[in-house]
């Protein structure tokens, strides 16, 4: 081949000397001349031609040869570069690499030629560069895992899951002053959800990532870049997720969990899904368009393949979640999941906005309205769950049946998720608007409140008093029966009189209830004391006889009132307190009338009881405790 070169160099220095001296002629024409004088001219730029390409060649093949010394010096070495010192040496790493790629892109830009020594060194080159990105990948990988930022903890607002359980038990026995504002007992639903970017490497290593990944980029290996820098942060996040506990896990088997359990894994979801989409992702697509964000769709395309597994793990859950039992208890988590994700929709649009991440957005939003929809319907569904709530046995005591206890406490809890109902139930109302009507017209609602929400509080509201009213009927006394219904209706007024959902149901809605119970106070005086009282009055013109039969028939039906009534309950003590009030004041009063006339006509031994002693006793009354006078005697 050396020859064949030698031989092309020597015939045109030949034809050139040959031409050199035919132009010095005097035999031949001015335009002969002419055409010699041109052909002189074009081959002695060949022959300099043929000397700047020996020198270029020969200037190549050393550059590649000092290039490739540096390179291959540093395969054997077990320690990867960037471990083995300063940062300038993978600097002068890359450049030698750089050196290389360039060599071929010159070498492919000469002319071909028979000259096999061309052809030997590209393949030599294209054989040096391919090791180096092998290498390079390996670099990438080491310089991400040495330089990725601990922050997980410091980001991670975890709350454990050791909190109280939303479920009937709960509601019934939480303390009155401690449920509202609790919203399914976790604070965190109320933060704001701002995007955060943080830094998942040191930011001095970002530059050096770049480099390598424009090199391998203009070196034609974008796929081994990408599959190396995908594959590392993949297990990134799965690692991210670890904090949360977050695995993948069927929806058979969240289906299958008690509820305690799915409740706990859920609050773990929440703060899960909120760190992801708020915090992790955005600084992650930050980090992917500092390193690939010049070359087009590759900085998306990789975020996207890198998300949508972890992605779909937290959607996949969530979706499993909804689609499980529309129970009451769960209607507080689907509405914080629910807030949680519609919170978060404008950081996955922003996130998935590029077409291939539409299918992520897509199945996000399902999943928010899926959520949506299986709250509005548990919701809805309160009412007839209240009125299928029966029993054929009175409420011993008659206090606050639990079921009261559990609906109000329940709406005390809702209070908190005001906002997302009424979004929830407007679309609703307006489908149904006239069916709605009808099922207040039934019960006897005022429908001026134009909220849907407030309706439908009214609406199950009036089915626990139409339970209240049914279950009172189970008692035989009817005494009994005002105070158990005084009990219960006193207390869903109070605790909405005194809630954020007094704006719902109004002030004349609370002065009819009001009402109501006062008048079954008023009742259970009439229905308890009148006959009583009517045994100590129109005595006037009474004997001695009758007085006396007074006093004993009074002394037998108080013992009797004592006996059952110390065990009955009325657990509001304010309300319980007035009561008693209005009580002594009827018969104290009465009492002292009657014993003052008696003493007048009879020996002080008649009168069984003072006037100091009912008014000790009636204290005792509503206490839960029964107690017996059938054995006292005054001293």
């Amino acid at each position: 081949m050396e020859d064949d070169k030698l031989a092309d160099q020597h015939v045109i220095a030949a034809a050139h000397h040959l031409v050199k001296a035919l132009k010095d002629s005097t035999s031949f024409s001015n335009e002969v001349r002419r055409t010699l004088a041109d052909l002189d001219i074009h081959l002695a730029a060949m022959n300099e031609a043929k000397e700047d390409e020996t020198t270029s060649f020969s200037e190549i093949e050393g550059r590649f040869k000092s290039a490739q010394a540096k390179i291959m010096s540093l395969q054997s070495n077990c320690l990867k570069i960037w471990d083995t010192g300063p940062s300038n040496q993978l600097l002068e790493y890359l450049q030698n690499v750089e050196e290389v790629r360039s060599i071929i892109v010159s070498l492919e830009s000469m002319v071909p030629n028979k000259n096999r020594k061309q052809s030997r060194l590209t393949n030599q080159a294209h054989s040096v560069l391919q090791i180096a990105m092998v290498r390079l990948q390996e670099e990438v990988i080491n310089i991400l895992a040495q330089s990725k930022q601990c922050f997980g903890h410091a980001y991670v607002s975890f709350h454990s899951c050791e909190e109280i359980v939303v479920d009937e038990e709960t509601m019934v026995s939480i303390g009155d002053d401690s449920v509202e504002g609790t919203s399914c007992l976790d604070s965190s639903r109320a933060e704001s959800e701002e995007c955060i970017i943080m830094d998942l490497v040191h930011p001095g290593v970002v530059p050096y990532i770049k480099s390598i990944a424009d090199l391998m980029f203009a070196s034609h290996y974008v796929q081994e870049f990408c599959q190396v820098f995908i594959r590392f942060w993949k297990d990134a996040l799965y690692e991210y997720l670890g904090f949360f506990c977050m695995q993948q896990i069927s929806i058979e088997e969240v289906l299958r969990m008690d509820w305690a359990s799915l409740n706990c894994r859920i609050k773990k979801w929440r703060q899960a899904t909120k760190n992801v989409i708020a915090f992790y992702l955005p600084s992650e697509k930050n980090l992917f368009d500092q390193i690939l964000g010049e070359f087009g769709s590759v900085s998306s395309t990789c975020f996207i393949e890198v998300s949508k597994d972890a992605m779909m793990c937290l959607l996949n859950f969530g979706q499993a979640v909804a689609i499980g039992p529309l129970l009451p208890e769960r209607l507080f988590c689907l509405l914080d999941m629910y807030e949680l994700l519609r919170g978060l929709c404008q950081d996955v649009d922003a996130l998935f906005c590029e077409h291939h991440g539409n299918s992520i957005q897509v199945e996000y939003h399902e999943l928010a309205k899926n959520l949506g929809d299986s709250a509005k319907a548990i919701f809805l569904g309160l009412g007839n769950r209240i009125a299928a709530n029966t029993s054929t046995t009175p409420f011993q005591g008659g206090g606050v049946h639990p079921l009261t206890k559990y609906v109000i406490n329940y709406f005390m809890l809702l209070s908190e998720y005001y906002v997302t109902l009424r979004f929830l139930l407007e679309d609703r109302e307006v489908e149904n608007s006239g069916e709605v009507v009808d099922a207040l017209v039934r019960l006897d609602i005022s429908s001026k409140f134009p909220c849907p929400l407030a309706l439908h509080l009214q609406s199950i509201t009036s089915r626990l008093e139409s339970n209240l009213e049914d279950r009172s009927n189970l008692y035989k006394d009817d005494s009994l029966k005002h105070i158990f219904l005084m009990n219960n209706i006193h207390y869903i007024v109070q605790k909405i009189k005194n809630s954020k959902l007094r704006t719902c149901f109004g002030d004349e809605w609370i002065k009819i209830h009001i009402v109501k119970y006062v008048q079954h106070e008023k009742s259970y005086e009439r229905k308890t004391w009148n006959s009583i009282i009517s045994l100590i009055t129109g005595y006037e013109k009474s004997g001695k006889a009758v007085l006396k039969e007074r006093c004993r028939n009074f002394s037998i039906a108080f013992e009797d009132v004592y006996k059952n009534q110390t065990g009955w309950t009325i657990p509001d003590i304010d309300l319980r307190a007035d009561l008693n009030i209005s009580i002594g004041l009827r018969v104290v009063h009465a009492y002292r009338t009657f014993a003052g006339q008696v003493r007048k006509s009879l020996s002080e031994k008649h009168i069984k009881y003072t006037e100091e002693d009912l008014e000790e006793y009636l204290l005792d009354f509503f206490q839960g405790s029964a107690k017996s006078l059938n054995h006292h005697w005054r001293r």
